[in-house]
């Protein structure tokens, strides 16, 4: 079991930091999350080791990689207008914003907050980001063996 989950954890971190430029997470309470009746299933997930894959292969993939604290209020705010509506039970999963009045599934606006707090929601120039495909690097698709860069560089020093 624990095999077949860094397998999983290897692979999906992988295609995560090839596919984006940055990957923020919230730095979840993994042991207060532990102490609650989801407690085995938290740690079934492996989610600190998950976070760890990410990190050091954002570093090696030259990607940002970021952390919001565990306290940043992410499902209580509202990604629309920026009320904090307060704190919700962990079965509320869709709610309405009593300031403006917008309809939030509690995962997508978590999101949209994390997003926000990693400074990662506007470009230099204020713009809204819209995500789009970027397509891999050339050293980066495939696998092109540690060979084709030597011959690559022999070739550039001859000349």
């Amino acid at each position: 079991v624990a095999d077949g989950r860094r397998e999983f954890h290897h692979q999906l971190s992988t295609q995560l930091i090839r596919e984006n430029q940055a990957v923020a997470v919230e730095d979840l309470a993994v042991k207060a999350l532990a102490r609650t009746r989801l407690g085995k299933s938290v740690h079934d997930a492996g989610w600190a080791q998950f976070l760890a894959m990410l990190e050091y292969k954002a570093a090696r993939y030259g990607r940002v990689f970021v952390k919001v604290g565990r306290f940043e209020p992410t499902s209580q705010v509202c990604s629309v207008c920026g009320v904090k509506d307060g704190p919700k039970p962990l079965h509320v999963r869709t709610w309405t914003c009593t300031h403006c009045g917008t309809v939030h599934d509690r995962d997508h606006n978590a999101a949209k907050n994390v997003k926000q707090a990693a400074g990662l929601a506007v470009t230099a120039c204020r713009a809204q980001v819209r995500p789009v495909l970027v397509p891999a690097q050339r050293e980066e698709a495939g696998s092109h063996g540690i060979h084709t860069g030597v011959r690559a560089a022999q070739r550039h020093s001859t000349r």
